[in-house]
């Protein structure tokens, strides 16, 4: 049944993405943005792959009345979460920006929600809210919430504390927590990649920022963590097998929360993502070793057995298939 969604950061990486799942579905999309990390020019993207561009409000969360007047126009039946600050480093240093922006925004937005009846949100939240676990498999079930290292983590667990808050106070209320690994990739149209502005803090902007000459080596930080190879470990998931995630907990809405890890549940190092992506494009990368980075852990990984399980969802796609669309995005984008 076709719905209409409010996708807020939808020009984002991410959201941009979900975005053309929806459309491709044939639900009716809605996209707010207020382009602090993002383009416009994202928009015709998404109309270049599903020939429908989405109506666009350019509005920052933090302007509750303009939010509210979003919602009292829209009509929307449901409302996927994305727009939030997220360069972990930078959370550190700003910290008062990143409770207002992330907090504060989404305080102003399910007002919004509730003063208009909408009862369903999809959040966007991420593996950040383990923090350090004893076991470096993470499921749902681990507690949330301590030793988190860096703002960014707490302001995506503070919001899910507030959505299952909210949940009980309105029984109707139906909230999907996604948390997420690390996504990479681009749409294999080579259009929607993750191109933040200034320097990217994630290992794959970094890569494709030195491939394209913008940066002069990739730095990477730390070859003696207790790893085989002694680089980081990580569960990194193509961002369309991230999008039809989103698409089948739309599916699978209901009252009250429900959580998902999506993640592919298989860890790669840093190292092997690096050769990865030097053999599909068939030439090395400028690269040399740093310290290592602050609250970086030695690794850590997805059981995603619950939305397989729930949601009839798994990652589909694989590394390969991650480089082969980069170098895709890099080629129509350098």
């Amino acid at each position: 049944m076709s719905q209409r969604i409010l996708v807020t950061g939808g020009t984002g990486y991410i959201g941009s993405n979900t975005a053309v799942e929806l459309l491709s579905a044939g639900h009716e999309v809605e996209i707010l943005d207020n382009l602090y990390n993002s383009k416009i020019e994202v928009l015709d993207e998404i109309e270049q792959i599903t020939g429908k561009k989405p109506k666009f409000h350019q509005v920052d969360l933090l302007d509750e009345a303009g939010v509210t007047r979003v919602f009292k126009e829209g009509n929307f039946d449901a409302v996927i979460h994305f727009a939030g600050y997220k360069a972990v480093g930078e959370s550190v240093d700003k910290p008062l920006e990143y409770y207002e922006n992330n907090v504060t925004g989404t305080l102003h937005l399910l007002k919004a929600m509730r003063e208009t009846g909408v009862k369903k949100i999809i959040f966007s939240s991420s593996a950040t809210v383990y923090g350090v676990q004893e076991s470096p498999e993470y499921v749902e079930t681990m507690q949330t919430g301590g030793h988190l290292s860096n703002p960014y983590g707490r302001t995506k667990y503070f919001i899910e504390e507030i959505l299952k808050d909210y949940s009980v106070a309105d029984p109707e209320f139906q909230v999907c927590l996604l948390r997420y690994f690390n996504p990479v990739g681009a749409h294999p149209a080579g259009l929607l990649g993750d191109d933040p502005n200034g320097i990217p803090n994630n290992l794959m902007p970094f890569i494709m920022r030195v491939a394209n000459g913008h940066l002069p080596e990739l730095k990477i930080f730390g070859d003696d963590y207790p790893t085989e190879d002694g680089t980081c470990r990580r569960d990194y998931i193509h961002v369309v097998d991230l999008a039809k995630g989103h698409m089948a907990a739309l599916d699978h809405l209901k009252p009250g929360v429900s959580i998902y890890n999506l993640g592919s549940g298989k860890p790669t190092s840093v190292k092997e993502i690096v050769t990865a992506f030097e053999r599909a494009r068939g030439e090395e990368l400028p690269k040399s070793i740093a310290p290592r980075r602050s609250g970086d852990l030695p690794e850590f990984w997805a059981n995603p057995a619950k939305a397989k399980a729930e949601l009839n969802w798994q990652t589909e796609l694989d590394i390969d298939d991650v480089m082969r669309d980069t170098l895709a995005y890099i080629a129509k984008h350098a």
